[in-house]
């Protein structure tokens, strides 16, 4: 039977609890945390590289009288990494829509297998990839929209020409296209969590695309409105609650690492000042190399504190669907050895 939003809470905490706390492993709890790092549940461009050249000559580059005053290997390597952060860019993008369906079959198994997992969603994960970046460009084509068609018409009118005679309108327009701005990547924002949470089940567990799974999410919503908008909303609470408790944790283990380490640092420093040690390249590569694994120990122990969070949301989205979409309970609740039901 489907359960309401607020119900849903209890069995996704039991979810959590079974699949962390009930047999501890933290080579578990690493793959978890790595999954969610890059599926991005913590807390998606495209271009075509068929004729880019990893190092253009100088000679290769277009000239632009504006550019005249500027060195040529300056804007390659500009261009360079341009391109380069894009493509870095489109890879994360892709490895986190793989990632999505891994972290999804992960908390119905209550067991995290990455190469498994990785190996049998990489379709989807594709399928997946190239509706983020479609989502994407529509997103801000849409804004541009938004924000384009007022400007052009106060462009048109000569309301910039002279601000001062047009001030009530341009006050009145400003407050108009900020609420519009807003309510549309609120839209898009609620469209996005609903296709992460309700139609990734989908897309893994019957092999369909994002418009079809999107098709009949859209079927069942006409029938429970009343339902998928306290889940909404239910969700943006447990998000701003679970978020303000990782930030206290987070703060109190950055308090725990940095005042010993500060102390021992302060140690250290005086005791090689009484050997005769000064700053010199040496020791300042060995307090970086220090500093920096002091850095990868917290944020992998800040890594760790975020697992059940990381548990917890697609556990809440999994059960509160579940009784609704028949494939998801059949893989949440599988039926025990010999035929038998639960």
């Amino acid at each position: 039977m489907p359960i309401s939003a607020v119900d849903s809470i209890t069995p996704a905490i039991e979810h959590t609890k079974q699949q962390l706390f009930k047999s501890f492993r933290i080579g578990q709890w690493t793959r978890l945390a790595f999954v969610g790092l890059l599926a991005g549940e913590l807390g998606g461009n495209g271009c075509n590289r068929s004729n880019f050249q990893a190092h253009p000559r100088a000679s290769d580059l277009p000239h632009f009288p504006g550019l005249a005053g500027i060195d040529p290997a300056l804007i390659a390597a500009a261009v360079s990494g341009i391109v380069a952060a894009l493509a870095i860019g489109l890879i994360l993008m892709y490895i986190s829509s793989v990632m999505r369906f891994v972290l999804f079959d992960s908390v119905v198994a209550r067991e995290c297998r990455i190469r498994w997992y990785w190996n049998r969603s990489l379709g989807p994960g594709w399928r997946y990839f190239t509706f983020k970046l479609l989502y994407a460009v529509l997103s801000l084509a849409g804004i541009g929209l938004v924000v384009g068609i007022p400007a052009a018409f106060a462009f048109s009118a000569g309301w910039f020409r002279a601000p001062r005679e047009h001030a009530l309108p341009l006050i009145f327009g400003g407050v108009t296209l900020f609420c519009a701005l807003i309510v549309f990547l609120i839209v898009t924002a609620v469209i996005f969590l609903l296709i992460k949470d309700f139609v990734i089940p989908q897309m893994a567990l019957e092999n369909l695309t994002v418009m079809e799974g999107w098709r009949h999410l859209w079927q069942m919503m006409s029938m429970e409105k009343g339902s998928y908008l306290a889940y909404v909303v239910m969700k943006i609470v447990l998000a701003i609650v679970v978020g303000i408790l990782m930030a206290v944790a987070t703060l109190i283990l950055g308090l725990l690492i940095a005042i010993p380490s500060a102390g021992l640092g302060i140690l250290a420093v005086i005791t090689g000042k009484s050997a005769g040690l000064t700053w010199n390249v040496h020791t300042i590569a060995l307090a970086v190399v220090i500093g920096c694994a002091l850095l990868a120990v917290f944020l992998y122990l800040v890594a760790l504190i975020y697992v059940p969070a990381i548990v917890f949301f697609p556990a809440y989205s999994i059960h509160f669907f579940a009784g609704r979409y028949a494939p998801l309970r059949v893989a949440l609740y599988p039926a025990p050895p010999g035929g038998g039901t639960t």
